[in-house]
Order: C-alpha cells, then sequence, then structure tokens
C-alpha cells in the first residue's frame, strides 16, 4: 500500500459543459437525470458501476470505483452547452432520435431548463451544417473571451463551484498543427489575427483551460493536442485529455487485434466500413471532415499490432476504412469488419463482424465517466495531459515523444492502476499470488 494522493472533496456542485447539444449530448444528460429520478441504470458508466480490485484477489477487496475515490455524485452535476440551433435539451433529444419518447416525455421539464448559449462556429471548419444560434464578433480573440465569459456566468448561474468542458460537437476539417499552435504567445497572436488555422473546438479548449476548466475533445479533429494549449494547461493545472471517443467498431477493433498478436496470427487486410444517419454522418459524408475521422480510426492497428516488430505478420496489412451517410439508420448505426488472417502454415482464415451498435447510446457513458475522472484529477492537482484515460478514445492524446497506447487491455489496467495509485493504494501486476516463492528461489 503507498499513500494516498491529497484529493479535495468533491463539495458543491460540478458544471458539465458540452459544447454541441446534439445526439451524444442530450442522451448524457437525459440519461443522468433518468438515473437520478430511478428510471434508467448507468449501463456502461465504469464510475458508477465497475469494481476495482485492491491487493490480492484472495483477499476479497473489491468496492465500486465511487466507494473507492471521491467522485462527484450524480445529484451533484448540472449542465451547460452551447450549439447552433436554440433548441432546448428536449427538442434537441426528441429531433436526435435517439431516446424514444416514452423514456424523454418523464424527464421534459427538466430537459426544457437546459437551452443553449449561442455557439462559436464557422462553416468553413463544418460544412455540412449551419444554424442561426451563432456568436458574432471582429476576431476569434472576441470569441474566446465570449466563451470565457459563458463559463463564469453559467457557472454563476447554475450555483456550481467547479466545471469540466467535453467536446461533444461535430467533427470539423482535418487540419495539421501550424505556426500558431507552437507557442501560446503565438496562438494568442493568432487568435487576434483571425488565424485560419485555430478552429471553434480550439477556441472552446483555449477558454476552458484558462477558466480553469479540465477538457476533453470526443471527436477526431485537432484541438487541445497542440503545443500551445499543452503548454498552456500545463502553466494553469489544468487536466486535458482526447481525442474521439472510442464506441462502436474501434471498441471492437481495439479488442480483437490485440488476440491477433497474443496469438502470433497474421493478418492480410482488414476492411472497415460503416453506415449511419445522424447528424455525424451527414457531417462526415464531407471529405475533409471525413479524413479527420479516418486518421484516428486509422492508425489503431499499427500501434496494436506492431509491424516493425512483426513484418512477417503483419507487414504487408491492408487496412481500409469507409463510413457512409445513410439517413434511414439515423443513430443506430451499423458497421462491417472482414479481417483475412493466417495461421500454421500460411493457411489462411477470416472473421466477420456486424455490429449493430447504437453510437450515442455508448458515448453517453463515455461522457459521465470522463467528467467524473477529469473533476477527480483536477482535485487531485494533476495537469496537461491524463494519458491515463486513454481508455475511452480512439486517437489517445500522450506528451510529445511517447506512443499512445491502444489495446482496451492495457489501457483499463493502465486506468485502474492509476486510479489505485490515486487512493492509496499499490498498483496491481497480475503476477501469482504465489510471488513470493518465485523470489525466493530466483
Amino acid at each position: 500500500m503507498s499513500e494516498a494522493v491529497s484529493i479535495a472533496p468533491p463539495e458543491g456542485k460540478l458544471l458539465v459543459l458540452t459544447p454541441g447539444l446534439g445526439a451524444v449530448a442530450t442522451t448524457f444528460i437525459a440519461g443522468v437525470e433518468a438515473v437520478r429520478q430511478g428510471r434508467a441504470r448507468p449501463y456502461g458508466s465504469l464510475t458508477q458501476m465497475q469494481t476495482i480490485r485492491l491487493g490480492r484477489r484472495s483477499a476479497g477487496r473489491n468496492p465500486l470505483i465511487k466507494e473507492f475515490l471521491p467522485l462527484a455524485e450524480l445529484d451533484d452535476l448540472v449542465f451547460g452547452a452551447w450549439d447552433i440551433f436554440p433548441d432546448d435539451a428536449y427538442e434537441a433529444a426528441m429531433r436526435a432520435q435517439v431516446l424514444e419518447e416514452r423514456d424523454l416525455k418523464p424527464l421534459e421539464d427538466f430537459l426544457r431548463t437546459i437551452r443553449p448559449m449561442p455557439a462559436a462556429f464557422d462553416r468553413q471548419y463544418v460544412r455540412r451544417l449551419d444554424g442561426p444560434n451563432v456568436k458574432k464578433a471582429r476576431t476569434k480573440k472576441e470569441l474566446a473571451e465570449m466563451l470565457r465569459e459563458d463559463i463564469r456566468r453559467t457557472l454563476e448561474e447554475t450555483g456550481a463551484s467547479r466545471a469540466v468542458m467535453i467536446w461533444c460537437g461535430s467533427t470539423e476539417v482535418y487540419t495539421r498543427p501550424s505556426d500558431c499552435h507552437r507557442s501560446i504567445e503565438a496562438f494568442e497572436a493568432g487568435l487576434e489575427a483571425n488565424d485560419p488555422s485555430i478552429t471553434p473546438s480550439q477556441l472552446y479548449a483555449y477558454a476552458a483551460i484558462m477558466e480553469g476548466v479540465p477538457y476533453a475533445n470526443g471527436a477526431p479533429n485537432l484541438s487541445a493536442d497542440v503545443p500551445a494549449l499543452e503548454q498552456l494547461a500545463e502553466e494553469k493545472g489544468v487536466p486535458i485529455a482526447g481525442k474521439d471517443f472510442k464506441t462502436g467498431q474501434t471498441m471492437l477493433k481495439t479488442v480483437v487485434a490485440p488476440a491477433f498478436k497474443m496469438r502470433m496470427l497474421g493478418v492480410r487486410g482488414w476492411f472497415s466500413t460503416n453506415i449511419l444517419g445522424n447528424r455525424d454522418g451527414e457531417v462526415l459524408d464531407d471529405i475533409d471532415s471525413f479524413r479527420a475521422k479516418e486518421v484516428t480510426k486509422s492508425g489503431v492497428l499499427d500501434t496494436i499490432l506492431q509491424p516493425d516488430l512483426y513484418p512477417e505478420l503483419y507487414g504487408n496489412l491492408y487496412h481500409k476504412v469507409r463510413i457512409n451517410f445513410y439517413p434511414p439508420r439515423g443513430d443506430a448505426k451499423e458497421s462491417w469488419d472482414n479481417i483475412d488472417i493466417f495461421g500454421w502454415m500460411g493457411y489462411p482464415m477470416q472473421i466477420k463482424i456486424n455490429f449493430l451498435c447504437r453510437d450515442s447510446i455508448l458515448a453517453a457513458p463515455i461522457v459521465l465517466d470522463l467528467a467524473l475522472f477529469l473533476d477527480l484529477a483536477a482535485r487531485a492537482g494533476l495537469k496537461g495531459i491524463q494519458e491515463w484515460l486513454s481508455f475511452y478514445f480512439k486517437s489517445p492524446h500522450v506528451q510529445e515523444g511517447h506512443v499512445p497506447e491502444h489495446d482496451l487491455f492495457i489501457q483499463h489496467i493502465r486506468l485502474k492502476n492509476t486510479l489505485r495509485v490515486l487512493g492509496g493504494e499499490s498498483p496491481i501486476t497480475h503476477l501469482s499470488e504465489e510471488f513470493e516463492l518465485y523470489e525466493n528461489l530466483r
């Protein structure tokens, strides 16, 4: 057992801010309220339902994570959002058509109290969407200051003592870091000069960090993962994490691919395609927005399979990813994977995976867990990039020089060991219970 990290108690209300009040955000908010009213269970949420083993397996110490660490209570969560459409959370949820009216109707009075603030939005970064609820300003610096004021005002109006921000907005077009991202001084100069390399999501990340609000990016676009904002997060003592929620097809990919490498089975090809019809699908129908998603979905296999170490098995892997906008499917996304593998003496085999999932249903508990874990990190004095939260992302945000870990099982071990250390317990190595015997023999 180690010494517990000093963690400030979760006193007062926690404001969860979501840029975007669409399918993911409204499903998350409605779900939290349904759980608070006793109408639902928080399925999919580690913070609410998962236990954590402490010490030897034989000791039988397996408290819930929320009992082991001082997480904020669901009753203490309050909400704020921005969106380009003025619909309140009830109207937005009905329009998203993720949750059925019979589940939303009992929550209507509560959901109607959540009205989105005008968004910082520019259609050149999300070309397939447009809406009237948008801020107007002369410079991006002015827009960022408006967002900071929104944060301060919403904290006051909700009576919250602190906040977290989780990006639930649409995927922006693919961009690369530029000169304005090299330092915070260059970034702030870029804000004043309306540098086109600074996207709306970066304005939200900047505003959050400047206000001391932990930030996570649930989309694949470039956001807080640039040197300028990483530097700012360190200086301001703010935890940040990202990017791109790991929900459906990629979650399964990070489960299946490690199994192939563990068994030394080769992979010749992996073809992945998706159909979905929600707002996300419409946005990703634009080739430049799809490019941002393609990068995060495609980068998983190389890191897991390590073709540089196993060229015979994975050196010639052909990996293709496709996303198709298909309006009739709505939020009920369907993914197909065809995997061509080979084994003993090079004989070929195939695996087919057909996942009929619900994108926002899988994403909502991720938003909850990230909000509670980032708040915990802030109260524990952690700052900057939180690599231990890689479990939740397709493209984990890591320190410069670090190789992102994509294996879901290793990510899960790392997350839980971080929680153990925060709670004053020793990390679990999964060595045998008779480890002392091996030590004596050695």
